[in-house]
């Protein structure tokens, strides 16, 4: 073989594993983007877990235990930075579940919640929201893909005391208790303009697929691995 021909297939085998790598680079990428957003989703299911323990093990002024054993549905939203606040739009990414006809808790729903100006006073730490579904009439209101607080469902501030009972007034008019836990205090929280929409980008996370929000409502989904600590909190605190 001629000197400049070995001198050009030496080039083309040495050239080869590069164009390989080069055409699975994207499917690497994507593999890799999978990854991280499994983490993060996982890591909010845990986060969610952790926020009802510590509200639960709170003294005195926390979440009564009435109100969270007869409620419908819950939806945590951890970490909400105030910054995202001011400029309005989306600024949490949260967990629905919602209580099935036996009364123990059916699969997780991803959310965001965004939208509104609620005037959250956290300077530049970040708060966790809860909202606490009282009724089948806000269940209905989060089986719809989207809808907005205080126009599509109503919500109020929810109160807070151990020793409140789960018949009170407010409980009974709102489809929707809202609360904030920051730096240890825990709170009533108007939520009036915000909405509340489904993650699709999550959900295909966990579930490999588009999900509505009706299926997790109506329980027809499996009930993920990853989801583990948040059933065994919400055994222990919500029935």
């Amino acid at each position: 073989m001629h000197g400049w021909l070995r001198a050009v297939v030496a080039g083309l085998l040495v050239g080869t594993p590069l164009l390989v790598g080069s055409v699975s680079t994207p499917a690497a990428a994507a593999k890799a983007a999978a990854v991280k957003i499994d983490r993060k989703v996982r890591e909010r299911l845990d986060r969610s877990a952790e926020i009802l323990t510590e509200i639960m093990r709170a003294p005195d002024q926390g979440l009564s235990p009435d109100f969270l054993r007869q409620c419908e549905g819950l939806v945590f939203i951890p970490g909400v930075k105030k910054g995202a606040l001011i400029v309005g739009g989306q600024f949490g990414r949260g967990v629905m579940v919602v209580r099935q006809p036996n009364r123990q808790w059916g699969p997780p729903g991803f959310v965001t919640l965004g939208g509104g100006s609620f005037g959250l006073q956290i300077g530049g730490q970040s708060t966790d929201v809860i909202l606490l579904v009282m009724n089948r009439r806000g269940i209905e209101k989060l089986a719809s893909n989207k809808f907005k607080l205080g126009a599509d469902a109503s919500v109020a501030a929810g109160p807070v005391g151990r020793d409140l009972k789960a018949g009170t007034d407010i409980q009974m008019q709102s489809e929707i208790l809202s609360y904030s836990r920051s730096q240890g205090v825990f709170a009533g929280l108007s939520l009036e303009g915000a909405t509340l929409q489904v993650d699709d980008e999550a959900n295909k996370a966990i579930y490999g697929r588009t999900v509505a929000s009706r299926e997790v409502v109506e329980g027809t989904l499996p009930r993920p691995k990853e989801a583990a600590r948040l059933y065994a909190v919400l055994r222990r605190y919500a029935g």
